[in-house]
């Protein structure tokens, strides 16, 4: 099941419309289909970001990472974040897909792809969208680690 798709196109947008650009889902994310949706005729590069649940935080072995949508939001709050990186740098779209749920260590949480004429504005671009998804975290988080102890982040 796929939760609050959103459907947008950037001012600067030269792909097909209403292409799903931001998505919150709580199936596996496949990478490809993410640098699918995000090049254009007109990019240089797809520059992608792949975020991965790791097995240790705060100085603990985790057990999972749980993710939630609890305000309904989260789709809003990634079209923000990719509304601020297409009005920062010259890029031609922005695609950000996040998962939520229950993840395990090594399973994907992120994607991020911006597609631009050129790799130094791409990259640039990747790296202040990561930036900011940890600044403003759409999503509320808990962390369960190995000792049974919990971690939450709203």
């Amino acid at each position: 099941m796929v939760l609050s798709p959103l459907m947008v196109s950037l001012s600067n947008h030269s792909g097909i419309h209403g292409v799903e650009l931001i998505q919150i889902t709580d199936k596996p994310i496949s990478p490809e289909l993410v640098v699918n949706r995000a090049k254009t005729s007109g990019s240089g590069c797809v520059v992608t970001y792949i975020g991965l649940i790791r097995d240790s935080s705060r100085g603990k072995s985790v057990h999972s990472v749980e993710y939630s949508d609890t305000d309904g939001k989260a789709a809003d709050r990634l079209n923000d974040i990719a509304g601020e990186i297409q009005r920062k740098y010259p890029v031609n779209n922005v695609v950000i897909y996040h998962r939520i749920g229950k993840l395990n260590v090594g399973d994907i949480n992120l994607v991020v792809a911006i597609a631009a004429a050129h790799r130094a504005e791409g990259l640039a671009a990747v790296g202040y969208a990561v930036d900011l998804f940890k600044e403003k975290l759409p999503t509320a988080k808990k962390e369960t680690y190995l000792d049974g102890t919990i971690w939450e982040e709203h």
